[in-house]
């Protein structure tokens, strides 16, 4: 009977409807919390890379800095799902950021494979690529081995000084220390572009980058466990990011006019 499908349609639509506006009013991770606009915020790392790969050339793909996003993304997404209170909305962002951003350096990639061809250049692409995937592979390691080499830890060194530390719910044995720690990988591709020429910064990705690095120290300090690391990094973050966008203000609107 049609109008019998037809109700029950509009009872499903109403039943994911109240779903998503009691989720987006929860309490402990809606809309009004941190754990609401620290995912918002990486989301903007998505739609920087999106508007890039259709309003921008690859010569403004840094390849050092998007390989850095690709691993990133890889390791933030077992971080969303292992950190309480668990972040599907953080999840499903590095999900998507990790698509965008291999999207992207593929066409980094081939844009500076041909630059070789013509001149020399300071960066080797295939380096940056095998770094990546040897990265990646990593990530796959320590995702698949951390719990159990905690446990093993645990049973047979449990004695010896900083064993506290080393079996720490955000030490070297889980995802809360290796997430934040290739997070720094992001600042690092930010100063190693220092001298980056300002018209092949991308903008987006900065704005992104910083507003990442306000929100998410803030958002270090809320999840459990609570992640000083995490609050450092996003702080370096936070200021390189920044220093990239003061040049292109700087660019855009001061060296400019003086020409």
């Amino acid at each position: 009977d049609p109008l019998q499908i037809g109700g029950l349609l509009l009872t499903n639509m109403a039943t994911v409807a109240r779903r998503f506006v009691q989720s987006l009013n929860h309490p402990e991770h809606g809309w009004k919390t941190t754990h609401f606009w620290g995912p918002v915020a990486n989301w903007g790392l998505v739609g920087a890379a999106v508007a890039d790969a259709f309003s921008k050339g690859p010569e403004i793909v840094s390849l050092p800095m998007t390989g850095s996003l690709i691993v990133y993304s890889s390791l933030f997404m077992r971080f969303a799902w292992k950190v309480q209170p668990r972040n599907l909305l953080l999840l499903s962002c590095h999900a998507f950021n990790f698509a965008a951003q291999t999207t992207q350096f593929y066409r980094g990639y081939q844009y500076q494979m041909e630059q070789d061809l013509k001149d020399e250049k300071k960066i080797s692409p295939p380096a940056v690529a095998g770094g990546v995937a040897g990265s990646l592979g990593v990530v796959g390691a320590t995702i698949a081995s951390g719990d159990t080499l905690r446990a093993q830890f645990a049973q047979r060194f449990s004695s010896i000084p900083m064993a506290g530390v080393i079996l720490h719910e955000a030490g070297p044995f889980t995802i809360h220390f290796w997430a934040p720690l290739m997070k720094w990988s992001l600042s690092i591709a930010n100063i190693l572009d220092y001298n980056r020429p300002v018209d092949k910064v991308s903008t987006n990705q900065q704005v992104a980058l910083t507003a990442t690095g306000l929100i998410w120290s803030r958002y270090s300090m809320v999840i459990t466990p609570k992640n000083w690391n995490l609050f450092f990094v996003n702080i370096a973050l936070g200021i390189t990011g920044a220093y990239h966008l003061v040049r292109k203000i700087k660019h855009a609107y001061f060296d400019e006019k003086k020409e």
